[in-house]
């Protein structure tokens, strides 16, 4: 862990609070010495850590600098309000004016630097519609909060093994081809490649392209978007300083020897570039949000309903989601010198 004095704590939402999350959190505070985990704020109703841990200590905070040294003690906390008890495994709308105002508070905190990055918990945007939100998800509605469009945001899922970025993310296969436009094909790149060298700390990234067709269209033989969407992206990446490679078939991009001659796949479509990651890892993946003026990691599963309150929920991805966004925190601050 790094030195108190030396860091900014995160902050981390309380998403769902009849998910995973919370529990999910309380364990991590638990575990802080053996985790090796730095001190961090919890913004959420103090019922839902209770609901997953009775005992757990928590304390609500009015000063960032009181975390530090509270940390070892409580959880340290700036509370929501809930509407409605906690039922685990059973989400109510009543409690969405939490849930969201939790998120805001968290980007709040971020956007004027007081927290190193954000940690957000799964939320259940089924219960969340029916209480208002009307952002299409998570991410969506975090570039909204940052004063930004939806699809400034850019997803990306990643391992210790490897990085990828869909262009396009929650829509049917049938409408990939008509989304996927040259320009949106464009900002992906750019927002990978900006992020991989101010949060990452690669200097020199090298982004390999899968194309969206089987060999990766084979000259126009099984698919003209090679050549009418993706290339066109290619070269202005090309000309802006990126280096991408040419559309590549996707087939031959994820074994051991390919993924040693890049630092992220640029993929077409969700399946394509989540099915290869959570094949190799898949208790281990971040979901890293690019393109916003935070840092925000999360892990890459849901509320788990099912299994909320039964204590037998993995703390893989939320640990390691912890862990990125805080290696991401000091890349940055690094970099400013």
């Amino acid at each position: 862990m790094a030195s108190p004095q030396q860091i900014k704590p995160l902050a981390f939402t309380m998403g769902e609070p009849a998910g995973v999350g919370p529990e999910l959190i309380a364990r991590l505070w638990q575990g802080q010495q053996n985790l090796k985990i730095d001190p961090f704020v919890y913004i959420g109703a103090p019922e839902a850590l209770f609901a997953a841990s009775p005992k757990i200590p928590v304390e609500v905070i009015s000063d960032i600098g009181d975390i530090p040294t509270l940390f070892s003690k409580a959880v340290p906390c700036i509370p929501a309000s809930l509407d409605s008890e906690i039922i685990l495994g059973e989400p109510t709308p009543l409690n969405g004016p939490a849930v969201i105002a939790s998120i805001k508070q968290a980007v709040d905190l971020a956007l004027s630097e007081e927290v190193a990055g954000i940690v957000t918990a799964p939320i259940q945007k089924s219960v969340l519609y029916k209480a208002g939100f009307d952002a299409p998800g998570h991410t969506e509605f975090l570039a909204r909060l940052c004063g930004e469009n939806d699809d400034t945001a850019v997803m990306m899922l990643a391992s210790d093994d490897m990085r990828v970025v869909p262009v396009t993310i929650h829509i049917p296969i049938c409408e990939v081809p008509a989304a996927l436009t040259a320009s949106k094909i464009f900002h992906t790149g750019m927002a990978l490649n900006h992020d991989l060298k101010k949060r990452f700390g690669v200097e020199a990234p090298k982004i390999a392209v899968a194309g969206l067709n089987p060999h990766a269209g084979e000259d126009g033989a099984i698919g003209v978007e090679e050549a009418t969407h993706i290339r066109p992206a290619i070269w202005d990446l090309r000309d802006n300083g990126v280096d991408v490679t040419d559309p590549l078939p996707a087939d031959t991009l994820f074994h051991e020897e390919a993924r040693a001659k890049y630092d992220a796949v640029l993929c077409m479509y969700h399946d394509q570039a989540l099915v290869p990651l959570k094949t190799l890892d898949f208790w281990s993946g971040v979901n890293v949000t690019l393109g916003l003026p935070l840092i925000r990691t999360s892990p890459d599963h849901g509320t788990a309903l099912d299994l909320a309150g039964r204590g037998i929920a993995r703390l893989d991805s939320m640990l390691a989601a912890t862990k990125m966004a805080r290696l991401m925190a000091e890349t940055v601050s690094a970099k400013r010198g």
